[in-house]
């Protein structure tokens, strides 16, 4: 079996995607006729577009655009700034002057009248917990787009999308934590879907895929707290150092121990935000012997200190607006 034709590994692929929930949603409904044009910027927290009628077209600075045809999602890991417009080079207004307030857990209808084609779009701003995101998770894409064949893949995320664009909330009883809980899944069964039809030539995929760095990225995302060098990272692979070491960083993006780092700070920061464990239990926790080496370390890496980090966590984690 060549590596390109290997399934991604079930338990993996689970780390890097049961992990994520969502803190809040802003979702909007969009009914637009051409020509249309709407200007984002960079938002702190994911976003999706979904047509469910006609076609719209995703620009992102310097890459060609991508249209979207009716059933076709896409997908914005980082929440990047974007355009989105019935044509290139339509006519665009900012989205703060269509959407001014967006807060999660609202939901608004934005109409725009023209001559044209009419097109209907979902759009959901989902913000995740960045603190429970795998670090595989920031090498995704800036732009993943699901066609119609990937969402057939996935029968469950089709209808998921369907109700969402629909009117459908889930009733009025619990509407907003039904609504939240759709969208939460539409976004880990979308992140799925998209890794599996991901071009070979993307570095996430070869890595998920690749069965020795497939291996010990399974290993540091569930076993982070043991101690391990990047000799017994590399025992783990089946790999002798060098190649296990040239391997992960093209594969991955970054050295070996710094991915650990990456997953015991992100663990770290977890759980400062979410319990009361002292940091000398979160510390041994996260594989560090010495609360002294941890605290060193984690200042470094998160620019604060675990005990500045634990008393501004609800500002850190952010409520920025969405589309």
């Amino acid at each position: 079996m060549r590596i390109k034709d290997r399934p991604v590994d079930g338990d993996l692929l689970s780390e890097l995607l049961g992990p994520l929930r969502l803190r809040g949603v802003f979702r909007s409904r969009w009914t637009a006729r051409a020509p249309w044009g709407v200007t984002g910027e960079r938002e702190s927290c994911a976003l999706l577009h979904y047509v469910s009628e006609g076609t719209c077209t995703v620009e992102l600075p310097g890459a060609e655009p991508v249209v979207l045809g009716e059933g076709e999602l896409s997908v914005f890991p980082h929440g990047a700034g974007h355009r989105l417009g019935d044509a290139p080079g339509s006519p665009a207004v900012p989205l703060d002057s269509l959407l001014p307030g967006r807060e999660p857990g609202l939901m608004r209808r934005v109409s725009i009248d023209g001559p044209g084609p009419p097109a209907a779009i979902l759009c959901g701003g989902l913000h995740y917990d960045a603190a429970a995101a795998s670090p595989l998770y920031r090498a995704l894409p800036q732009l993943l787009v699901l066609d119609r064949a990937a969402i057939a893949g996935e029968p469950l995320l089709g209808d998921m999308l369907e109700r969402l664009a629909g009117d459908w909330d889930g009733g009025e009883a619990g509407r907003e934590i039904v609504a939240l809980r759709a969208f939460e899944l539409a976004f880990v069964l979308a992140l799925r879907a998209a890794l599996a039809s991901l071009s070979e030539s993307e570095p996430i995929l070869r890595a998920l895929r690749h069965p020795a760095i497939g291996a010990a990225l399974l290993a540091v995302q569930t076993r982070f707290a043991e101690p391990w060098t990047v000799e017994s990272l590399a025992e783990e692979s089946g790999l002798s150092r060098s190649a296990f070491a040239a391997a992960f960083r093209d594969l991955v993006g970054e050295a070996p121990m710094r991915h650990l780092t990456a997953r015991r700070m992100q663990e770290a920061a977890r759980l400062l935000a979410g319990s009361t464990l002292p940091h000398s239990r979160i510390a041994r926790r996260v594989g560090y012997q010495s609360t002294v080496g941890f605290h060193l370390a984690f200042k470094q890496w998160h620019g604060l200190t675990p005990g500045e980090f634990r008393k501004n966590a609800d500002v850190l984690a952010g409520e920025k607006g969405f589309w």
